[in-house]
């Protein structure tokens, strides 16, 4: 089902202001990574929010999102203080690893060792020509 445009904007606003709170509580940098706000989705009710976190060089991911989820209730707390106004209610927020950076890395790495592997033969590009 397409997105609506309420909860895009929604969406949005959400991810304005989750990344200006990770900042301030300095959850963008723990464990000598980087931690960042790749997406997040609402439900079409908008009492849910998906909030998907990407890490980039983290030793351990799952600590990383323990200690996310630890803070869960000091994030909302600080997000219902700056959308009050702008919503009724402040939706539940469920944190979600984004390993879609992962999966590229792999991806590229695979790719690499292919092009490594396979050996170019001169009779195969001149037929190419």
């Amino acid at each position: 089902m397409e997105e609506g445009k309420r909860q895009r904007q929604v969406a949005s606003a959400l991810q304005e202001e989750m990344n200006d709170i990770f900042r301030r509580l300095n959850l963008n940098m723990i464990d000598g990574g980087m931690v960042s706000i790749s997406s997040i989705k609402v439900t079409p009710d908008l009492l849910e929010a998906r909030i998907y976190i990407s890490l980039f060089q983290v030793k351990e991911p799952a600590s990383v999102m323990k200690t996310i989820e630890a803070r869960a209730w000091e994030i909302k707390k600080e997000l219902a203080s700056r959308v009050k106004h702008q919503l009724r209610r402040i939706p539940v927020l469920h944190f979600y690893l984004d390993d879609t950076l992962d999966y590229v890395f792999k991806m590229e790495e695979v790719f690499r060792k292919l092009k490594e592997e396979k050996p170019t033969t001169p009779s195969t590009d001149a037929e190419a020509e």
